[in-house]
Protein backbone atom coordinates (compact mmCIF):
# COMPACT_ATOMS: atom_id res chain seq x y z
CA UNK A 1 0.00 0.00 0.00
CA UNK A 2 1.20 3.46 -0.63
CA UNK A 3 1.63 5.66 1.49
CA UNK A 4 -0.93 8.15 0.43
CA UNK A 5 -3.53 5.24 0.37
CA UNK A 6 -2.33 4.59 3.99
CA UNK A 7 -2.90 8.21 4.90
CA UNK A 8 -6.48 8.24 3.16
CA UNK A 9 -7.49 5.48 4.98
CA UNK A 10 -6.26 7.04 8.44
CA UNK A 11 -8.14 9.94 8.12
CA UNK A 12 -11.15 7.98 6.99
CA UNK A 13 -10.90 5.63 10.69
CA UNK A 14 -10.28 9.12 12.34
CA UNK A 15 -13.03 10.99 10.83
CA UNK A 16 -15.60 8.03 11.95
CA UNK A 17 -13.91 8.22 15.18
CA UNK A 18 -14.86 11.92 15.73
CA UNK A 19 -11.38 13.26 15.64
CA UNK A 20 -11.53 17.06 14.45
CA UNK A 21 -8.74 17.05 12.09
CA UNK A 22 -8.32 13.47 10.73
CA UNK A 23 -6.07 14.52 7.72
CA UNK A 24 -3.97 16.85 9.57
CA UNK A 25 -3.54 14.06 12.61
CA UNK A 26 -3.12 11.18 9.95
CA UNK A 27 -0.01 13.45 7.72
CA UNK A 28 1.55 14.63 11.31
CA UNK A 29 1.86 11.24 12.95
CA UNK A 30 3.56 9.93 9.40
CA UNK A 31 5.83 13.15 9.65
CA UNK A 32 6.90 12.48 12.94
CA UNK A 33 7.32 8.65 11.87
CA UNK A 34 9.92 10.06 9.65
CA UNK A 35 11.31 12.69 11.43
CA UNK A 36 10.38 15.29 8.71
CA UNK A 37 7.68 18.38 9.32
CA UNK A 38 4.29 17.75 7.93
CA UNK A 39 5.69 20.31 4.94
CA UNK A 40 8.18 18.16 3.98
CA UNK A 41 6.31 15.15 3.94
CA UNK A 42 3.00 16.84 1.78
CA UNK A 43 6.00 17.69 -0.35
CA UNK A 44 7.73 14.42 -0.96
CA UNK A 45 4.30 12.95 -1.45
CA UNK A 46 3.60 15.33 -4.39
CA UNK A 47 7.05 13.55 -6.12
CA UNK A 48 6.19 10.46 -4.73
CA UNK A 49 9.29 10.18 -2.55
CA UNK A 50 9.10 8.92 0.58
CA UNK A 51 10.62 5.99 2.29
CA UNK A 52 7.57 4.31 3.72
CA UNK A 53 8.19 0.31 4.34
CA UNK A 54 6.75 -2.74 5.62
CA UNK A 55 7.55 -2.05 9.15
CA UNK A 56 6.61 1.96 9.19
CA UNK A 57 3.25 1.33 7.83
CA UNK A 58 2.80 -1.77 10.81
CA UNK A 59 4.25 0.83 13.22
CA UNK A 60 2.14 3.53 11.94
CA UNK A 61 -1.06 1.70 11.91
CA UNK A 62 -0.23 0.67 15.56
CA UNK A 63 -0.04 4.47 16.47
CA UNK A 64 -3.16 5.65 14.68
CA UNK A 65 -5.37 2.75 16.33
CA UNK A 66 -4.08 4.43 18.98
CA UNK A 67 -4.87 8.23 17.71
CA UNK A 68 -8.62 6.48 16.80
CA UNK A 69 -8.96 5.56 20.05
CA UNK A 70 -8.82 9.30 20.89
CA UNK A 71 -5.25 9.12 22.36
CA UNK A 72 -3.82 12.46 22.39
CA UNK A 73 -1.79 12.76 19.72
CA UNK A 74 0.97 14.74 21.33
CA UNK A 75 0.85 11.43 23.94
CA UNK A 76 1.96 9.37 21.04
CA UNK A 77 4.80 11.68 19.24
CA UNK A 78 5.64 12.77 23.11
CA UNK A 79 6.38 16.60 21.59
CA UNK A 80 3.97 19.63 21.95
CA UNK A 81 4.36 22.71 19.37
CA UNK A 82 3.77 25.77 21.59
CA UNK A 83 4.82 29.29 19.47
CA UNK A 84 8.31 28.85 18.77
CA UNK A 85 9.22 25.98 20.99
CA UNK A 86 8.84 22.85 20.84
CA UNK A 87 8.20 20.76 24.50
CA UNK A 88 8.32 17.19 25.49
CA UNK A 89 5.13 15.78 26.80
CA UNK A 90 3.10 12.90 27.40
CA UNK A 91 1.06 11.08 30.07
CA UNK A 92 0.66 13.17 33.74
CA UNK A 93 0.96 16.59 31.78
CA UNK A 94 -1.73 18.46 30.35
CA UNK A 95 -1.48 19.22 27.16
CA UNK A 96 -0.86 23.31 26.21
CA UNK A 97 -3.42 24.57 23.66
CA UNK A 98 -3.48 26.95 20.99
CA UNK A 99 -5.98 29.57 22.91
CA UNK A 100 -3.02 29.53 25.92
CA UNK A 101 -0.54 30.89 22.79
CA UNK A 102 -2.35 33.71 22.53
CA UNK A 103 -2.63 34.27 26.03
CA UNK A 104 1.02 34.20 26.33
CA UNK A 105 1.42 36.65 23.91
CA UNK A 106 -0.22 39.24 26.46
CA UNK A 107 2.14 38.09 28.93
CA UNK A 108 4.79 39.05 26.14
CA UNK A 109 3.92 42.29 25.22
CA UNK A 110 3.82 42.76 29.35
CA UNK A 111 7.43 41.71 29.41
CA UNK A 112 9.04 43.72 26.80
CA UNK A 113 7.08 46.63 28.17
CA UNK A 114 9.01 46.51 31.42
CA UNK A 115 11.28 49.82 32.37
CA UNK A 116 13.82 47.18 34.04
CA UNK A 117 16.75 45.21 32.31
CA UNK A 118 15.53 41.86 33.16
CA UNK A 119 12.35 41.58 34.20
CA UNK A 120 11.37 38.77 36.45
CA UNK A 121 8.00 36.67 35.79
CA UNK A 122 6.63 33.70 37.19
CA UNK A 123 3.98 31.06 35.94
CA UNK A 124 2.09 29.61 38.17
CA UNK A 125 0.92 26.34 37.53
CA UNK A 126 3.45 25.61 34.96
CA UNK A 127 2.48 22.05 33.54
CA UNK A 128 5.05 21.36 30.55
CA UNK A 129 6.65 24.67 30.88
CA UNK A 130 4.79 26.11 27.65
CA UNK A 131 3.88 29.75 28.84
CA UNK A 132 7.00 30.55 30.89
CA UNK A 133 9.31 29.32 28.19
CA UNK A 134 7.60 30.89 25.15
CA UNK A 135 8.50 34.01 27.24
CA UNK A 136 12.37 32.68 28.36
CA UNK A 137 12.81 32.15 24.19
CA UNK A 138 11.23 35.58 22.71
CA UNK A 139 12.69 37.65 25.66
CA UNK A 140 15.63 36.39 26.36
CA UNK A 141 16.69 39.05 28.89
CA UNK A 142 13.73 37.99 31.12
CA UNK A 143 14.49 35.74 34.22
CA UNK A 144 11.46 33.10 34.50
CA UNK A 145 10.40 30.94 37.14
CA UNK A 146 7.67 28.51 36.71
CA UNK A 147 5.93 26.67 39.68
CA UNK A 148 4.18 23.21 39.22
CA UNK A 149 2.31 20.94 42.07
CA UNK A 150 2.45 17.76 40.23
CA UNK A 151 5.55 15.62 40.78
CA UNK A 152 4.40 13.75 37.30
CA UNK A 153 4.03 16.76 35.38
CA UNK A 154 6.99 18.38 37.18
CA UNK A 155 9.75 15.99 35.11
CA UNK A 156 8.53 17.37 31.83
CA UNK A 157 8.36 20.52 33.37
CA UNK A 158 11.89 20.61 34.63
CA UNK A 159 13.53 18.82 31.64
CA UNK A 160 12.01 21.11 29.20
CA UNK A 161 13.15 24.35 31.20
CA UNK A 162 16.83 22.40 31.36
CA UNK A 163 16.43 22.52 27.66
CA UNK A 164 14.78 25.62 26.20
CA UNK A 165 15.55 27.82 29.28
CA UNK A 166 19.22 26.95 30.76
CA UNK A 167 20.07 30.06 31.81
CA UNK A 168 17.22 32.30 32.44
CA UNK A 169 14.90 29.99 33.38
CA UNK A 170 14.01 28.10 36.33
CA UNK A 171 11.35 25.11 37.80
CA UNK A 172 10.27 24.89 41.20
CA UNK A 173 8.38 22.44 42.55
CA UNK A 174 6.01 23.58 44.80
CA UNK A 175 2.05 24.20 45.41
CA UNK A 176 1.08 27.54 44.26
CA UNK A 177 0.52 28.84 47.88
CA UNK A 178 3.67 27.78 48.60
CA UNK A 179 5.85 29.32 46.50
CA UNK A 180 8.76 30.62 47.56
CA UNK A 181 9.07 34.39 49.55
CA UNK A 182 12.58 35.10 48.51
CA UNK A 183 11.28 37.47 45.48
CA UNK A 184 8.10 38.85 47.17
CA UNK A 185 7.68 42.72 46.04
CA UNK A 186 10.31 41.83 43.36
CA UNK A 187 7.96 40.74 39.96
CA UNK A 188 7.24 42.23 37.27
CA UNK A 189 4.50 40.22 35.32
CA UNK A 190 2.96 36.87 36.97
CA UNK A 191 0.99 34.27 34.34
CA UNK A 192 -1.13 31.66 34.86
CA UNK A 193 -3.09 29.01 33.45
CA UNK A 194 -4.77 27.25 36.42
CA UNK A 195 -6.95 24.67 36.25
CA UNK A 196 -10.52 26.47 36.11
CA UNK A 197 -13.18 23.73 35.00
CA UNK A 198 -15.91 23.25 37.58
CA UNK A 199 -15.50 19.78 39.26
CA UNK A 200 -19.48 19.29 37.39
CA UNK A 201 -18.70 20.21 34.24
CA UNK A 202 -16.90 17.21 32.45
CA UNK A 203 -15.35 18.24 29.39
CA UNK A 204 -16.57 16.86 26.03
CA UNK A 205 -13.34 15.91 24.62
CA UNK A 206 -11.93 12.46 25.11
CA UNK A 207 -8.45 13.61 24.76
CA UNK A 208 -9.28 15.99 27.84
CA UNK A 209 -11.46 14.13 29.76
CA UNK A 210 -8.94 10.32 29.84
CA UNK A 211 -6.29 11.63 29.41
CA UNK A 212 -5.11 15.25 30.81
CA UNK A 213 -4.64 15.00 34.42
CA UNK A 214 -7.62 15.95 36.35
CA UNK A 215 -5.11 18.45 39.23
CA UNK A 216 -4.43 20.69 35.51
CA UNK A 217 -8.35 20.50 34.90
CA UNK A 218 -10.66 21.13 37.69
CA UNK A 219 -10.62 23.97 39.78
CA UNK A 220 -13.06 23.38 42.76
CA UNK A 221 -17.48 23.84 42.78
CA UNK A 222 -16.85 26.96 40.69
CA UNK A 223 -13.65 26.61 39.13
CA UNK A 224 -12.35 29.16 40.71
CA UNK A 225 -10.78 27.88 43.58
CA UNK A 226 -7.01 28.29 42.28
CA UNK A 227 -7.32 31.50 40.58
CA UNK A 228 -8.52 32.65 44.00
CA UNK A 229 -4.93 31.35 45.31
CA UNK A 230 -2.98 32.63 42.18
CA UNK A 231 -4.59 36.27 42.69
CA UNK A 232 -3.43 36.34 46.46
CA UNK A 233 -0.07 34.74 45.56
CA UNK A 234 0.10 37.31 42.88
CA UNK A 235 -0.17 40.30 44.96
CA UNK A 236 2.93 39.43 47.09
CA UNK A 237 4.98 38.56 44.03
CA UNK A 238 4.55 41.39 42.20
CA UNK A 239 6.14 45.03 42.72
CA UNK A 240 3.73 48.04 42.73
CA UNK A 241 2.79 48.33 39.03
CA UNK A 242 3.20 44.66 38.10
CA UNK A 243 1.14 42.64 35.76
CA UNK A 244 -0.67 39.83 36.51
CA UNK A 245 -2.77 37.71 33.41
CA UNK A 246 -5.16 34.91 34.73
CA UNK A 247 -6.71 32.29 31.54
CA UNK A 248 -9.79 31.26 32.34
CA UNK A 249 -13.26 29.53 30.89
CA UNK A 250 -14.96 31.47 28.24
CA UNK A 251 -17.85 31.90 30.58
CA UNK A 252 -15.54 33.07 33.32
CA UNK A 253 -14.43 35.96 32.94
CA UNK A 254 -17.08 38.55 34.68
CA UNK A 255 -16.47 36.37 37.99
CA UNK A 256 -12.76 36.82 37.45
CA UNK A 257 -13.11 40.05 36.96
CA UNK A 258 -15.35 40.82 40.12
CA UNK A 259 -13.10 38.31 42.16
CA UNK A 260 -10.22 40.12 41.07
CA UNK A 261 -11.72 43.88 41.43
CA UNK A 262 -13.06 42.45 45.24
CA UNK A 263 -9.06 41.66 46.20
CA UNK A 264 -7.75 45.29 45.43
CA UNK A 265 -6.63 44.81 42.15
CA UNK A 266 -6.59 47.53 39.68
CA UNK A 267 -7.14 48.29 35.54
CA UNK A 268 -8.92 44.42 35.96
CA UNK A 269 -9.39 44.19 31.71
CA UNK A 270 -11.14 40.63 30.20
CA UNK A 271 -9.26 39.82 26.98
CA UNK A 272 -11.06 37.83 24.40
CA UNK A 273 -9.30 34.88 21.86
CA UNK A 274 -9.21 35.12 18.20
CA UNK A 275 -12.40 33.38 18.31
CA UNK A 276 -13.72 36.73 20.12
CA UNK A 277 -14.54 34.54 23.55
CA UNK A 278 -13.64 35.87 27.00
CA UNK A 279 -10.30 34.22 27.61
CA UNK A 280 -8.13 36.12 29.87
CA UNK A 281 -8.16 38.99 32.49
CA UNK A 282 -5.07 41.22 33.50
CA UNK A 283 -4.60 43.36 35.87
CA UNK A 284 -2.27 45.26 37.69
CA UNK A 285 -1.48 45.77 41.37
CA UNK A 286 -1.79 49.04 42.91
CA UNK A 287 0.01 48.90 46.25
Amino acid sequence: MSLTALLDRTEASFTEAGIETPRVDAELLAAWMLGISRGELQSALIIDSVAFDEVHTLQYEALAARRAAREPLQHLTGVAHFRNITLEVGKGVFVPRPETEWVTGLAIDAVKACATAEPIVFDLCAGSGAIGLAIATEVPNARVIGVEKSADAFGYTSRNYEKLAPTNGRAILADVADTPHDLDGQVDVVISNPPYIPAQMIPIYPEVALHDPGLALYGGEDGLDVVRVVADVAARLLHPGGTLIIEHADMQGEAVRHLLLDKGWTQVRTHQDFNSRDRSVSAIRSH
